[in-house]
């Protein structure tokens, strides 16, 4: 049964961001809010969080995971990004957009593209996400809340609850959460290519 975190949308509760973050280093399999919508997060070497994010949301081996970040120190460590990439990317963030760039040697083979050898990042703009990744100190292995067959992610805490209670290990509900998922942009070519338009602005990219 998941347990459920009633997380302060503005000041979230240093105890309850702790229990959070123990959970997740114990191995655990979270459902927290973004500036786009609920995700779900597990820590980059979890292999039992990785396959139950795959059997929940149903995804094959070409799915693009995506680490979350804190900040740009964190996401230079796992992908190769370039001066003018990086100032595209700088002016966007953080926001409600995810950004495939080539992996570094840091990343698990298994959550890279197996064809491009690429992974996505983005930096949230949400004040409970920016603490869970802040008391964690290390990146969110994640992917989108969005359950087979249906067109729209998940945006309510109970109701994540009620669906996927023996599925995840717990819920963090701030009540303030984006409905839509990210903007997707490609730059392992080193030139932008939209290829998901969500949340944020893609004309800056276009």
């Amino acid at each position: 049964m998941a347990k459920y975190f009633d997380v302060h949308p503005d000041n979230p509760q240093k105890r309850l961001v702790g229990q959070v973050v123990q959970l997740v280093r114990d191995g655990g399999l979270i459902a927290y809010p973004t500036d786009s919508c609920f995700a779900l997060g597990c820590q980059l070497g979890n292999l039992d969080g990785l396959g139950r994010i795959r059997e929940i949301r149903h995804l094959d081996d070409r799915h693009h995971f995506t680490l979350v970040c804190a900040d740009f120190g964190q996401l230079g460590r796992f992908v190769h990004i370039g001066n003018a990439v990086f100032r595209s990317i700088k002016a966007a963030t953080p926001g409600s957009y995810t950004f495939i760039l080539p992996a570094t040697k840091d990343v698990p083979r298994r959550l890279m593209n197996p064809k491009k050898k690429t992974v996505g990042v983005r930096i949230p703009e949400h004040t409970v996400a920016q603490a869970l990744l802040a008391e964690l100190g290390e990146p969110l292995l994640s992917s989108t809340l969005l359950l087979p067959d249906e067109e729209e992610p998940l945006t309510q805490g109970w109701e994540i609850k009620e669906r996927l209670d023996h599925q995840i290990d717990a819920v963090v509900d701030s009540a303030d959460c984006g409905t839509e998922p990210t903007t997707v942009v490609d730059f392992s070519s080193g030139e932008p290519e939209v290829i998901r338009v969500g949340a944020g602005d893609p004309a800056r990219f276009e």
